[in-house]
């Protein structure tokens, strides 16, 4: 493994530009410096900073068109606030209990001839895992199994019985990969106009605090962790976000708490109950989907579809892959696309395998698609028409890791003046009370001048409200 410290730092020009965003408006952001903040050899914070810094101008946009402002709110990216957001999950705590992350089987594997990192933390996932492998529940078992296997063998062994385990791979070795040249084709921010819906009218909106998303409704069909956090974001912002799960497939308790803010949350099983899911998406605005690409398809959820029921609709889609080439239908999750794309490799030492300081992937992509979502209201308002916006973790992985900027302007944002080193999350840190028990979390790093604070209400116990919106 190769010690890599990377110089190419993407900064909000990138992103902003990926957003279709005017640049005359990227002077509007300010930036407060924290170093220590998210320190790695690649430009983990930096990356960071622009995916929030990105979301908060499309916000402080929408808010200067609905608010009827002369000019666009000013946006201040503080690292803090973006370090301690991008570790929301770790520092969550639920009546002092610290959260539960990652399971005992979600962990790197040596092989007979290297490395291979798996996701467990699901049951059925586990239970997969421990087929293929034929090992009992136990970490030693699970080794001794791993160590009499290629990498590439429990990889693809793992995938066929639909559990999850991806090989080690260096940069070198993932720019071979077909996977990585279909993802390196394709934007950061995948942007279409589906059809010529007429131009969206958004009602004026109060100005204290000013929350550019009030009124949309937002069907939030997403797990782990970048569309949660997405529509997290548009909680904040005054959506009405209402996750819908399956329910015969449980969210684990700390994820959902952590992005569970601002939301409501039903149960719903499509292949039963499917005139209320109509009803449901014939009054949404927005539908955001995180599952595995096409796996929503034959419930009328693909892009076209939906706009053909729902002209004028906004579809938002994430994914770990991509929604093409070989791996287009594959499951993933952050850490393992970081183990895929030669991030653990450059993170980690020549000894063992690393990781980047957060789920940076999960947490960066999320932004950049809340942001997609509002930029593509803001157009609508414009211009009409249905729009489609897709992001995959992949992709970020690439902008991350090769500093592949969307175009060749590239903006850091100013610096705002004192600048302080990162001594922990505390300043971004807030309590509240819950249906769910006394809630310590992490405040969003979306900000910009009259924006809000905070979201306007706690996390729900999963699946405790109706399938219906307000």
């Amino acid at each position: 493994m190769t010690a890599i410290k990377s110089s190419i730092k993407p900064g909000v020009g990138s992103a902003w530009s990926a957003l279709g965003g005017d640049l005359s408006l990227l002077p509007r952001v300010s930036t407060v410096v924290r170093e220590g903040a998210l320190e790695a050899r690649l430009p983990v914070r930096e990356l960071a900073r622009a995916c929030v810094g990105g979301c908060a101008l499309a916000a402080a946009e929408l808010a200067a068109r609905r608010a009827g402002l002369a000019e666009v709110p000013e946006v201040r990216v503080d690292d803090g606030a973006v370090a301690a957001a991008f570790h929301s999950e770790r520092w969550l705590r639920v009546d002092g209990r610290p959260p539960v992350t990652f399971a005992p089987l979600s962990r790197f594997w040596r092989t007979s001839d290297g490395w291979v990192r798996t996701h467990a933390n699901y049951p059925h996932h586990r239970k997969r895992l421990l087929a293929v492998l034929g090992a009992a529940d136990d970490v030693g078992a699970v080794g001794a199994a791993m160590a009499e296997r290629s990498s590439l063998e429990v990889e693809e062994a793992v995938y066929e019985a639909g559990g999850l385990a991806v090989a080690l791979r260096t940069p070198k070795e993932w720019a071979a990969h077909r996977q990585a040249a279909e993802v390196a084709r394709r934007p950061l921010v995948e942007r279409e106009r589906l059809d010529s819906a007429h131009a969206r009218v958004l009602a004026p909106i109060d100005t204290t605090p000013l929350r550019p998303a009030a009124g949309l409704r937002v069907l939030d069909l997403t797990r782990v962790l970048a569309g949660p956090v997405a529509t997290r974001t548009l909680a904040l912002l005054g959506a009405d976000v209402l996750r819908v799960d399956a329910p015969g497939l449980p969210e684990l308790t700390d994820q959902h708490a952590d992005t569970g803010f601002g939301k409501r949350s039903a149960l719903l099983d499509l292949t039963i109950d499917r005139r209320r899911f109509e009803e449901l998406l014939a009054e949404a605005d927005v539908v955001v989907t995180g599952y595995r690409p096409g796996a929503l398809d034959r419930f009328g959820l693909a892009p076209e579809a939906l706009a053909e029921r729902r002209p004028g609709v906004v579809v938002a889609q994430v994914s770990a892959w991509g929604a093409y080439g070989p791996w287009g239908g594959r499951r993933g999750f952050d850490s393992l696309v970081q183990v895929a794309s030669g991030i653990a490799a450059l993170e980690g030492s020549a000894r063992r395998p690393g990781a980047l300081p957060a789920q940076a992937l999960d947490h960066g992509t999320g932004y950049l698609l809340a942001a997609a979502v509002l930029r593509a209201v803001t157009e609508q308002s414009r211009e009409g028409g249905s729009r489609f916006v897709r992001l995959a973790l992949a992709r970020t992985a690439a902008w991350l890791v090769n500093g592949v900027k969307a175009s060749g302007t590239e903006h850091m944002g100013k610096h705002a003046p004192g600048e302080a080193p990162y001594d922990g999350p505390e300043p971004w840190l807030a309590e509240t009370g819950s249906g769910l028990g006394q809630l310590r979390y992490a405040l969003s790093p979306v900000s910009f001048a009259g924006g809000p604070g905070d979201w306007g209400r706690p996390p729900v116990p999963w699946g405790s409200d109706p399938a219906r919106w307000f």
